[in-house]
């Protein structure tokens, strides 16, 4: 019987552990993925225990199609970045050569300059933190660039250096194994930045909030008791006479406004502690650094708004979906952009924005299996967004959430519901003219009525009665 065998990368001759089979296969000692037929040989026990390149492999073995033969790969370090080219030499057969090039502006200049002078129209290179985006910006207009997930461009163990890793993606990309990632255009990587940077204020005036509420714990004040939001009018205008020190506790509690006036004697007790200078001075620094954020956040509110102003049509009708808010809409519209044409279908848009579980099988059994780790800019929102919708009253997004909570928990059914609403969004990218319609919080009711009847009555007739549907008139 005859096998045929796809070896990949070379061997390495000094390994422990070899098999007799290996060894034959380093006869050929390969330079580049080969397709290679290998006879089979059985022991006296019947199993296989080696193989047999046939006579002259290496000759008769067949290439693997070249897909991009004009191609380069690129390691991508932070100070330098080491170009690779496949040449041929006298015999036909590929050479790598290779250079090392500054990650300065006019060392990228030079290393296009040699690309160009190899007749290079693709470059690979693997996506390293924020490295490659110097890269990227001075080859884009001349290179059909790729920029490659990590985990596609595994070395073998052992074997890694600068050299090599750019010879591995050099002809990992010439025979087609890899696959592009998205990068979107130069505004929407614009307002990438701004959204995420946005983002992250919000978090850390999150943070800053929090240690509001340690410094007055840690001084016997319990205002965050009374007062439902510490950021208002009038639980600044106490905590701003609380670091003063100039009223007494009965005059600060009458700062309340509207209807926290009717917490006045709750107030005075809750502003009575044990008020130390360096409460103040922690008090007045977190205020301080909390106004700063808030001035920020509105900065970036403005700039946001003018980049996004040309697909403000967008923005209003991803509003209008249950949990999404204009923040959300701005964050989707920079995350995955005004087009869904980089995707076939919502389920390719779903495994991009990283919504869906992955395949786990093996043995012919599928096992549970979580979802992969990415796009948390995008995921965060979107997750945000489902428990904004699971507390909302009489909507589809609701109902769903309550629906999965019941059977698997309220954090997959946030993850699910997040899925639901990337799907909606895709439609209504996918299509200017669509519009979110609300389906209502009875539409499973009503999808699976007669499940439904059975199980009312089967509930009632656990209960001990016996009852009869009767359909109410029209």
């Amino acid at each position: 019987m005859r096998y045929t065998v796809v070896a990949v990368a070379p061997k390495d001759r000094y390994s422990r552990g070899r098999s007799q089979f290996d060894w034959k296969l380093d006869s050929a000692y390969l330079d580049e993925p080969r397709i290679v037929d290998v006879l089979e040989r059985r022991n006296t026990q019947g199993s296989l225990c080696s193989g047999q390149v046939r006579p002259g492999g290496c000759e008769r073995s067949k290439q693997m199609e070249e897909i991009y033969p004009e191609s380069s790969g690129l390691d991508v370090h932070q100070k330098f970045v080491v170009a690779c080219v496949l040449i041929p030499n006298r015999e036909g057969k590929l050479k790598p050569k290779r250079r090392r090039f500054a990650t300065t502006t006019k060392g990228l200049s030079e290393l296009a300059e040699w690309l160009a002078n190899h007749g290079i129209k693709q470059v690979a290179m693997e996506s390293t933190g924020v490295y490659w985006k110097p890269v990227y910006n001075i080859l884009h207009d001349d290179f059909d660039v790729w920029v490659v997930n990590a985990r596609h461009l595994a070395q073998v163990p052992g074997r890694k250096t600068d050299d090599t890793d750019a010879t591995w993606i050099t002809k990992l990309m010439r025979y087609g194994l890899l696959q592009a990632s998205f990068i979107p255009e130069e505004w929407q990587r614009d307002l990438r930045e701004m959204t995420r940077y946005r983002t992250r204020l919000h978090q850390e005036k999150s943070s800053a909030v929090n240690r509001l509420h340690k410094i007055l714990e840690d001084a016997n004040i319990k205002l965050s008791s009374v007062v439902s939001d510490i950021q208002g009018v009038s639980a600044r205008a106490m905590l701003e006479a609380l670091i003063e020190d100039k009223l007494d506790v009965e005059q600060m509690a009458d700062l309340a406004q509207r209807s926290l006036r009717k917490k006045i004697p709750q107030l005075v007790e809750a502003l009575t502690g044990l008020v130390r200078s360096h409460h103040r001075f922690m008090l007045q620094e977190i205020l301080t650094h909390i106004d700063e954020l808030n001035q920020r956040i509105v900065s970036l509110n403005q700039q946001i708004s003018q980049t996004v102003a040309p697909y403000a049509s967008l923005i209003e009708r991803l509003d209008e979906i249950v949990g999404v808010g204009r923040l959300t809409a701005e964050i989707i519209l920079a995350e995955i952009g005004p087009s869904v044409e980089k995707w076939p279908t919502s389920g390719h848009l779903a495994s991009w924005g990283c919504l869906c579980p992955g395949n786990n099988e093996s043995g012919g059994k599928r096992r549970r299996s979580k979802r992969r780790k990415g796009q948390k800019w995008l995921v965060t929102a979107l997750v945000e967004a489902a428990w904004a919708a699971s507390r909302s009253k009489n909507t589809y997004l609701a109902a769903q959430f309550h629906r999965i909570r019941a059977r698997r928990g309220e954090k997959r059914a946030a993850v699910a519901v997040a899925h639901s609403i990337l799907t909606i969004v895709y439609h209504l990218l996918a299509n200017p003219e669509a519009r979110f319609q609300e389906l209502g919080g009875d539409y499973f009711l009503k999808k699976n009525k007669g499940q439904e009847e059975r199980r009312a009555v089967k509930i009632l007739n656990t209960l001990g009665f016996e009852v009869a549907l009767t359909p109410i008139a029209a």
